[in-house]
């Protein structure tokens, strides 16, 4: 069985022989790391040096992919507020829809996908994870800012709807242009957007499903129309609403971070196991960068046993950062094999 039937198999709930793998998207210092010890050179062949079933190539961070006759951005409102979480936005003082009017927004007409679709053609019968990262609760952050966001969607809720919709329909436009010309290259819209902290929700539950959930619903419903799984990266503690995701029609929840409130292995398979393929799972936050070969060995195995086989074994956050043990992010991946 290949790696790409594999984690096919796996989302699509049908038996296979072992867990999958993926090893996410680290940080150049944490390949460069990586590669010292293997003696590879670059992350491909790391990944194919563990047997990595996963790859992920989005085109929204290649660089080539928006050409503006202008040179203007694709997120103008994250390059006036790069620190998203407490900077102040291009609209942190708006109080109704007129005020997006100031805002230039991306068109899918500057669209080009030369050079994603190069780099997918390269990829071996791995599972491939694509289209637009989408992170339109991000980028709403770094629009209004992240306090002001949450502060509008009580006081200016049409507001927040109109800017959703408008980044939103970006996105789903630019799916559209790209899933017929990646034809044959992706097999699943992965999607990141983080509604969890360690102790819970950003929000509460009825504010999530009122303002976010049905976008995530409309993407689910765009990657099946086109015959894809449907990924979600949340961060967090955000058990209250994965019975909202299932039912959106996610397929597969990433990056599973054990360690925040309500995100226990043995209980979100107690919940719904079955009904959603989690990825993910191994602790970034501590274990990786403290424990002893014993202690990843342990947390793995208990991850396998809750799990089962309908699994994605991996980091609990795809961006391995330069400070986690490399040789305990090669003992995790022995694991899956």
């Amino acid at each position: 069985m290949t790696s790409r039937e594999r984690i096919k198999k796996i989302i699509g709930g049908t038996p296979v022989d072992r867990c999958g793998f993926w090893l996410g998207k680290p940080q150049p210092e944490t390949v460069a790391k990586i590669n010292t010890l293997l003696g590879t050179r670059t992350c491909e062949e790391i990944q194919q040096s563990i047997q990595d079933d996963i790859r992920w190539i989005t085109p929204q961070y290649i660089g080539s992919t928006y050409r503006h006759p202008d040179g203007k951005s694709m997120r103008p409102w994250k390059d006036a507020n790069p620190h998203g979480l407490s900077g102040q936005g291009l609209l942190s003082t708006a109080e109704d829809v007129s005020a997006l009017d100031a805002v230039v927004f991306p068109e899918a007409r500057y669209l080009d996908f030369t050079e994603c679709l190069g780099q997918m053609s390269a990829l071996g019968d791995v599972y491939r994870l694509g289209g637009f990262w989408s992170p339109f609760f991000h980028d709403l952050s770094y629009l209004f800012g992240t306090e002001e966001l949450l502060i509008l969607m009580l006081t200016a809720p049409e507001l927040i709807r109109e800017a959703a919709d408008r980044i939103c329909g970006f996105y789903y436009e630019a799916n559209e242009l790209f899933f017929p010309a990646a034809k044959g290259l992706v097999d699943a819209l992965f999607i990141g957007n983080d509604f969890g902290t360690q102790n819970g929700l950003l929000m509460s539950p009825p504010h999530f499903r009122e303002f976010f959930l049905p976008w995530i619903a409309k993407f689910a419903a765009q990657a099946h129309r086109h015959g894809l799984h449907f990924a979600l990266h949340c961060c967090g503690g955000i058990s209250d609403i994965i019975e909202d995701l299932i039912a959106a029609g996610v397929d597969c929840l990433h990056p599973l971070q054990t360690r925040a409130r309500g995100m226990e292995p043995e209980r979100l398979a107690a919940l719904f196991n079955g009904r959603i393929t989690f990825m993910g799972g191994v602790d970034t936050q501590d274990l990786l960068q403290n424990g002893t070969p014993a202690d990843v060995d342990r947390e793995v195995q208990r991850l396998i046993d809750a799990f089962g086989p309908r699994f994605i074994l991996g980091p609990s956050h795809e961006a391995l950062l330069p400070d986690v043990s490399v040789e305990n992010v090669l003992r995790m991946s022995r694991h899956r094999r």
